[in-house]
């Protein structure tokens, strides 16, 4: 008699109707608890993409497409003959020193600490998206030139801080770096400058809008007293330029004492955490996954005591006990491919939805938020990672109740 395969007979044994509705109640359940599981992975890990494709996109407002800055210290010497280094370089368009530090904003008597950053008005407007970003301006900026020294540009949190508008006078203030504070005239052991706010930003990043004010790099030269000292120099590579090959070629040029970095290196720290909460995340639901698992040897298990008697037929015809474990090998199996398939289906429609018309919107008021609904991105790389733990539970779980009803089968035989 021609045997029938142990593949054939486990997918007959999970179709066919159980003699105990709870058996089949259970299995359902089993694949249930797997797709749900999976789907789960699928889309928490699209919106954990999203997240970084939001950061990602935003790389290009105020940061340049290349930056340097000095391993040690806050600053370096002879930065302008430095830049005018790195623009000799074949795919370098614009580079231009920039200086940050500390200062103290007042107007209107409301004071804040500010992030003060001195640029070259011109090269600063064409190497990032300053201009797409202003919210305000004054009715006078576009015949002022871009050189004049007393110009400031503030950031929204800046400039609500201490209830600034475009047209306002702002005093600087930055502390000698040299010498003793005199207690008896603390006013002495600061240095003040004006500037004239002409231009409010809003970047929708908080590195640049919580505290940033942009003015001209000499102005912040002299007031933080450096002749021609800078903090970094940022680099506007040419259309079509090769960014990475730039990056090198910038770097051997001026030296190890500088850090190079493209822009995806200025937000490593973001992207690094973003990482590492998606994988965190993963772990997590790949431990739900686990215990979904336990459902389907429970289930199984109670598929093997249900079908003795149909064992002990197979066992007359001639199976074997290792075919016998076989049949509910291929069981365990099936259950596993067809909730892990179906989770991640449903997953990539449920991703694919929200990608497309944003079913699940973000709670806060409209108008202050970045994105309306929680943006996600479906990753094909995320798709076969998901699927590794399916394949791995799925084996452990056919092996358990393979060896289960090998032992079954052998009980029923003393019996």
């Amino acid at each position: 008699m021609k045997k029938t395969p142990a593949a054939g007979i486990a997918w007959r044994y999970l179709v066919s109707k159980k003699s105990h509705s709870a058996v089949g109640a259970i299995s359902v359940v089993s694949i249930c608890g797997m797709a749900v599981a999976t789907a789960a992975i699928i889309c928490v890990l699209s919106v954990f993409n999203g997240f970084k494709g939001i950061i990602a996109d935003r790389l290009d407002t105020l940061s340049p497409d290349i930056i340097a800055v000095p391993l040690k210290g806050k600053v370096f010497e002879d930065a302008d003959s430095i830049a005018k280094r790195i623009e000799n370089i074949d795919g370098v368009e614009i580079a231009s020193p920039t200086l940050t530090d500390n200062a103290l904003a007042l107007c209107k008597s409301r004071e804040m600490p500010v992030t003060l950053k001195g640029v070259d008005l011109n090269n600063f407007r064409k190497i990032t998206a300053l201009d797409s970003l202003i919210i305000d301006r004054s009715a006078q900026v576009a015949s002022i030139p871009d050189s004049e020294s007393s110009d400031a540009i503030f950031s929204i949190g800046a400039a609500a801080g201490i209830s600034a508008v475009p047209e306002d006078e702002v005093l600087l203030f930055t502390p000698i770096r040299e010498g003793r504070v005199n207690l008896s005239n603390p006013a002495a052991s600061f240095l003040t400058d004006s500037v004239t706010v002409t231009e409010v930003f809003r970047s929708d990043q908080s590195q640049f809008d919580e505290n940033l004010v942009i003015v001209n790099i000499d102005l912040a030269r002299d007031l933080l007293q450096y002749d021609s000292e800078a903090s970094a120099i940022e680099i506007l590579a040419s259309r079509g330029s090769e960014i990475t090959k730039l990056t090198s070629e910038i770097s051997r040029a001026i030296g190890p004492r500088f850090a190079v970095k493209d822009r995806l290196r200025q937000q490593e720290m973001n992207f690094r955490m973003i990482s590492i909460e998606k994988w965190v995340t993963f772990l997590l639901l790949f431990f739900i996954l686990v215990i979904a698992s336990f459902n389907i040897i429970s289930s199984l298990s109670m598929l093997v005591i249900e079908k003795e008697n149909s064992i002990s037929t197979l066992r007359t015809m001639g199976f074997s006990r290792r075919g016998i474990g076989s049949i509910f090998f291929w069981e365990s199996i099936f259950v596993t491919i067809i909730g892990g398939i179906s989770g991640i289906a449903i997953g990539i429609i449920l991703t694919l939805m929200q990608e497309h018309w944003g079913l699940i919107k973000l709670q806060g008021d409209p108008g202050t938020l970045t994105v309306a609904s929680y943006p996600v991105h479906l990753d094909p790389a995320d798709i076969l990672i998901t699927m590794m733990p399916i394949v791995i539970i799925g084996f452990a779980t056919a092996l358990i109740t393979a060896t289960y009803a090998r032992a079954r089968s052998r009980s029923s035989e003393s019996v």
